[in-house]
């Protein structure tokens, strides 16, 4: 409650780095966000600031994220922002950290193939037919009763 959520948009701006630590998995990477507006002297797109984000990412999150990123691929982050201040050797360094809850590729700048990630505690269930939506189940008190067809009015 009352933390930061943001979704940001850019590029992977460095190779996930994937750990296993005791707490689970963690994967991080750099992200690249910039800005891009109109400039109508040169009338033409002109890109803006660039601000970099490190992204963290746990458990299955950050196993999928290792697998499925690579420099340059266009991602949108969702997550909490934390930004935070450190002095090292005299300096006030500022950083920018997501603690990201869901990463995608951004389709709006291409395709991307989706593919589930295996479960090993996942138990085996024989899978579910698709109900047939075109024909009434039959009521189980008046299962001999004929049913009437009647037409669908279309308004």
């Amino acid at each position: 409650m009352n933390e930061t959520m943001v979704c940001a948009v850019g590029n992977v701006a460095t190779q996930p780095v994937y750990r296993e630590l005791a707490s689970g998995p963690s994967a991080r990477f750099r992200l690249a966000v910039t800005s891009r507006y109109w400039d109508r002297e040169k009338n033409a797109w002109a890109d803006g600031h660039t601000n970099f984000f490190t992204v963290w990412a746990n458990r299955q999150l950050a196993t999928n994220a290792a697998a499925s990123l690579a420099v340059g691929d266009p991602v949108m982050v969702q997550g909490r922002l934390k930004v935070r201040t450190d002095v090292r050797e005299g300096q006030s360094w500022t950083s920018a950290d997501i603690d990201a809850v869901a990463i995608g590729h951004d389709l709006a700048r291409g395709t991307s193939a989706f593919r589930r990630a295996n479960k090993p505690d996942a138990a085996v269930t024989s899978p579910q037919t698709e109900p047939n939506w075109e024909t009434p189940v039959a009521d189980t008190a008046d299962a001999s009763a004929p049913q009437d067809a009647q037409p669908a009015s279309v308004t």
